[in-house]
């Protein structure tokens, strides 16, 4: 890639711009090694710190990671495209599929922590569950691995009294999963409301989720109300931004 004299980006930043777009032409493909630093020194004509600087911008945009000893490669991992509504239909759940096998196009994606527990609500998820002084929740803590990576962190929490009893406080909730259930107890999930924002992780959200240093996270609380209006469940997700592609398909 040609640099014009007027061209005012940091030698750095110029570099990075045309690996990516390399690896976006498919001049290096997915488990590719990526030129070294002291190839981008010689091809580039700059020093040791600019060239490491370039190959750090594609390792902070989740595009290349480094592999010790061996250099810095091409990420392989394909990211999962989240169809934020066609997920959430009461066909996917409502016929025993469970909501993220619409995402999935036939790759694995399995639960490799989970837990369940009763607990007292925290003040956001009392205040709209609206649990009338109840005061404690069903909590259910997974964290999904897409291809042996790990993506993606989830907590929900149910009003204690709506669910006890149910397969919701076991770990195996069964079929179409907790919104089947829910709509056996008489509680089905009709309308759904997601925020979306997004931060950089915690310590602990980079190592659960495995992240590459400067990779943010996506945020999304989801809440399900019944016919009625009645909230039943608040879904906290934590997504690794580089494992996600959020896709929402709807008529005007």
């Amino acid at each position: 890639m040609a640099h014009t004299d007027g061209d005012r980006r940091p030698k750095y930043q110029r570099i990075a711009d045309s690996l990516r777009e390399a690896i976006q032409s498919g001049e290096y493909g997915p488990g590719d090694r990526l030129p070294g630093e002291n190839d981008l020194m010689a091809t580039y004509d700059v020093a040791r710190m600019t060239a490491r600087q370039a190959l750090s911008v594609l390792r902070d945009e989740g595009i290349a990671e480094a592999r010790k000893g061996a250099g810095v490669f091409v990420r392989a991992f394909r990211p999962l495209r989240r169809r934020g509504i066609q997920r959430l239909a009461e066909r996917q759940w409502g016929n025993g599929r469970s909501i993220w096998s619409t995402d999935l196009e036939n790759r694995m994606l399995e639960v490799d922590q989970l837990t369940v527990s009763e607990e007292a609500a925290p003040d956001r998820v009392g205040a709209v569950l609206d649990l009338a002084g109840e005061g404690t929740v069903c909590v259910r803590r997974r964290r999904f691995v897409l291809d042996g990576k790990p993506v993606l962190l989830a907590t929900s929490y149910l009003p204690t009294s709506l669910v006890a009893g149910s397969a919701i406080t076991q770990e195996d909730t069964g079929q179409g999963g907790t919104y089947a259930r829910l709509a056996e107890l008489g509680y089905k999930p009709v309308h759904f409301r997601e925020e979306v924002r997004s931060r950089m992780p915690s310590k602990d959200e980079a190592t659960r989720l495995s992240m590459s240093a400067g990779t943010p996270v996506i945020l999304i609380c989801r809440t399900a109300y019944t016919d009625e209006g009645r909230p039943v469940e608040i879904n906290e997700m934590t997504l690794d931004a580089a494992s996600y592609i959020l896709e929402y398909d709807f008529d005007a």
